[in-house]
């Protein structure tokens, strides 16, 4: 195991199977990295560690290395966010924010909107000179022209390049594959937050179960991938049903450590170190 730090995390029920798994990532030797909305935390179903949008020290305990929180949907502002970024800052883990760009409004203006928004409350929650990761979520219906336009109009409110989250998406895979080489290229400067989950890895691709690395070459735009949502949350009958890539070759647990909440959760390809540079690259030293 790379990173010593997560060592506790290993007696709390992350397990170590699943060899290298996929793009040299697995889940005990990749900092663990997760992300919350107004949606968190979602109701208990075991017996274990809880949070709130007060207190995420327990996430920490179990190993989280950053937390990412959404500022906004569209014109919706996320109301736990304000608390999400405070208590983050209070825990100690990496800073991060997610503006979810919707359809119905122009996304250079959503881009304005999100900077202006992590600023304000970041001065109001008395966040001392930590820089913030920012990020783009992408409606699966964007295009290539959306995404070019928040990315440009982030860089150039704030000096630097977004990450980018995408859905697993056919619709979404087309579009961006059928960009223009120009499109590509600004796109490509955002670091690909890679979303795929599933119970038993039963989505396909070329005969296999879909990996990673399978997925990102679908869109023809990046050589590599930054992080990987493996694990996330459906609603069915009115209740959050933990939902994970879980297969032969990577092995993940239903739940974060011994937290008794489902949640959403990701790896960053690297170790610690390059976590660290990655987030001071993609991090907007806002103050």
């Amino acid at each position: 195991m790379k990173l010593s730090v997560l060592l506790p995390v290993l007696a709390l029920g992350l397990c170590s199977c699943g060899g290298g798994g996929f793009g040299g990532t697995s889940v005990s030797d990749s900092p663990a990295v997760l992300n919350v909305s107004g949606w968190d935390p979602k109701e208990r179903q075991r017996g274990g560690a809880s949070y709130s949008e007060h207190d995420v020290s327990a996430l920490r305990v179990n190993g989280a290395q950053g937390l990412i929180a959404r500022s906004a949907k569209g014109p919706l502002l996320d109301e736990k966010f304000p608390a999400f970024l405070r208590s983050t800052d209070r825990s100690g883990m990496l800073l991060g924010a997610y503006h979810f760009v919707t359809m119905d409004q122009d996304p250079a203006y959503q881009a304005d909107s999100f900077v202006d928004r992590v600023r304000s409350v970041a001065r109001a929650q008395g966040i001392s000179q930590r820089k913030i990761l920012l990020v783009g979520d992408f409606d699966t219906a964007s295009s290539p022209d959306r995404l070019v336009k928040f990315i440009q109009r982030v860089e150039q409110r704030t000096g630097v390049t977004p990450v980018t989250y995408l859905e697993n998406s056919a619709k979404l895979r087309a579009s961006l594959s059928n960009a223009s080489p120009a499109q590509k290229s600004i796109i490509r400067r955002s670091p690909y937050w890679i979303a795929l989950y599933s119970p038993a890895g039963t989505e396909r691709s070329m005969g296999g179960a879909l990996t990673p690395d399978g997925l990102m070459e679908q869109y023809g735009i990046w050589d590599e991938w930054a992080m990987w949502q493996y694990g996330g949350v459906i609603w069915q009958g009115g209740r959050s049903q933990a939902k994970h890539y879980n297969t032969g070759s990577w092995a993940s647990p239903r739940y974060f450590g011994s937290m008794g909440h489902p949640m959403e959760r990701n790896v960053f390809k690297g170790d610690m170190g390059e976590l660290n540079s990655f987030w001071d690259r993609h991090g907007w030293a806002w103050w």
